[in-house]
């Protein structure tokens, strides 16, 4: 295997008192793009983590490249560095080489014979060849502005910029560097399609080794060569060969063959288990013999007690053996089981919006959301998307006219979800804010957002994605007439947003979705509403 591959052995990593990582292994060689999927908690992150040796495991082992490039969700750098500060710390590996390149070479002008000499330079060479150091400043420019950086000042500090600005300045900097193995966590986080299009075009042309974490189906769709699913099967994570889309087909495959076996096991065993008892039953010493057995009993009751005897232990032989390794049921999935995300309206218009204007956020001439509508919401950042969304929840003052049909009930899932009692659990949470007849009616463990784990977590202690399921539990356990959802798979499971997808193009009621999700978007059933950004700014989620 070359030096150069990523190799891990049966990592074990437990945080507290829950087993994270449980003897997960991985080998990548260069050239192979490794995606790494699965629900919240799973350990995609904490993986990357030991694979970069931010973190230590509890037990297994890590053999590295002598070059790895770390992007996480915590920045790596100092508030109050420039941007060309960390640029240059990024190119200072590339202008080392060609300076130790341009020594060597003028000391072989002087000693041409020299055999050492003529070695370091040839490996210097080939190294920086390999981590194409000639190119490097022109590099960190383009890197730059393929990232949406490009008019920004050099001297800017980081401090001064957006949380996805920062993110997008440290995925530059590891590109400048082109490291043989690159381990990014959700990257595609606060990247327009250009970015992210332009991001996936530099993942595909890097020699070395690169695995990612990601819930951006389109990007694991585009880039992988292979998939590792963290999510529960039968012999623990699995690795599949080829992209997202690969992967939806043998997953579903899998799990169809996990069933399968499953259930032609336990009916095996109910039919083993019957049969041992009756025959037990019928060799059972002391039965009477019955009338048509009393003639040439003595000749023949050996033989079928023998025989019966024989049945009886090969029956218990092969039960033990499958009671012992049978497979085990297949864990029901998280998935949204709801009839209706949005609840029924009389026929006509919900909303009608005319001239509206929010400074410096929105600007919108016309929009008529009728009752059955599926409508979404895109543009780039700036363009006002989730303005428009608080505007037709009534959360937002604007200029102009808006006529919402009396009574309305309007339900809003917002990008950053709280609570106000993070010490309450998500039951405790979900029954108090529905009425007690529709919490027994559609039980919060019913909608398949949550784990049975997490119910009684208390919602401070569950993660950003977990939350985010539980304030859309809410929404849908009581469908309002129109919902309005920003960003809603951000932050869940490529197979959770299947699954919610699937119910978008479903049911009664309006439903309006803002979003930068590329794989949601292709896929659209409904019209679309394209926006534009009506000035330049820094936040990432407007």
């Amino acid at each position: 295997m070359s030096t150069s591959a990523l190799l891990a052995h049966d990592l074990v990593r437990t945080l507290g008192a829950r087993r994270v990582l449980d003897g997960v292994s991985l080998t990548a060689a260069p050239g192979q793009r490794i995606g790494l999927i699965g629900e919240n908690g799973t350990g995609k992150s904490t993986l990357l983590r030991l694979l970069a040796g931010a973190d230590e495991p509890d037990a297994g082992t890590v053999v590295r490249p002598p070059e790895l490039g770390f992007l996480h969700q915590e920045m790596p750098f100092d508030p109050s560095a420039t941007i060309a500060a960390v640029l240059d710390d990024a190119l200072r590996e590339a202008r080392a080489e060609l300076a130790e390149l341009d020594r060597l070479s003028e000391a072989l002008a002087d000693t041409p014979e020299d055999k050492d000499l003529l070695a370091a330079y040839g490996a210097r060479l080939d190294h920086a060849q390999a981590t194409d150091a000639w190119d490097a400043d022109r590099r960190a420019k383009l890197m730059l502005a393929g990232l949406g950086l490009g008019t920004l000042p050099p001297d800017r500090t980081l401090a001064s910029l957006s949380g996805g600005q920062r993110g997008r300045v440290a995925l530059a900097a590891l590109l400048v560097r082109r490291p043989t193995a690159l381990l990014l966590d959700e990257p595609t986080n606060h990247l327009d399609d250009d970015a992210a299009a332009f991001l996936e075009g530099q993942l595909r042309e890097l020699p070395g080794v690169v695995v990612v974490a990601s819930h951006d189906r389109a990007f694991l769709d585009a880039v992988c060569t292979d998939l590792i699913d963290l999510d529960p099967a039968v012999d623990g994570p699995t690795r599949y060969g080829g992209n997202y889309t690969d992967y939806q087909a043998a997953k579903r495959a899998e799990r169809e063959r996990w069933q399968r076996r499953f259930a032609e096991e336990q009916e095996e065993l109910a039919e083993l288990r019957g049969s041992v008892a009756v025959t037990v039953h019928d060799v059972a010493p002391g039965r009477a013999r019955r009338d048509n057995e009393k003639m040439g009993y003595g000749h023949t009751a050996g033989r079928v007690q023998n025989q019966i005897s024989r049945r009886v232990r090969n029956a218990a032989r092969r039960l033990a053996e499958l009671e012992r390794e049978q497979v085990g049921r297949p864990p029901e999935p998280l998935r949204l089981r709801v009839s209706a995300l949005a609840g029924t309206a009389a026929d006509g218009l919900l909303v009608s919006l005319r001239n509206i204007r929010v400074p410096g956020r929105l600007a919108l001439d016309e929009l008529d959301v009728p009752a059955t509508d599926r409508l979404l919401i895109t543009g780039p950042n700036g363009a006002g998307k989730s303005t428009l969304l608080a505007v037709l929840a009534g959360r937002l003052e604007a200029t102009g006219e808006l006529h919402r049909r009396r009574d309305l009930r309007v339900g809003l899932l917002v990008q950053d979800t709280t609570f106000n009692r993070p010490d309450r659990t998500a039951r405790e949470i979900y029954e108090a804010a529905l009425d007690a007849e529709r919490a027994q009616s559609v039980p919060l463990r019913s909608l398949g957002l949550l784990g049975s784990a997490d119910l009684n977590r208390p919602v401070g202690e569950l993660s950003v994605g977990q939350r985010r399921r539980l304030a859309l539990a809410l929404l849908v356990a009581d469908p309002p007439e129109l919902l309005l959802l920003d960003e809603p798979t951000n932050h869940l499971s490529p197979r959770l947003c299947d699954e919610l997808e699937e119910a978008l193009g479903t049911g009664p009621g309006a439903i309006v979705v803002a979003s930068h999700d590329r794989w949601l978007r292709a896929r659209w059933p409904g019209r679309e509403l394209p926006l534009r950004p009506q000035l330049r700014s820094s936040a990432d989620d407007r």
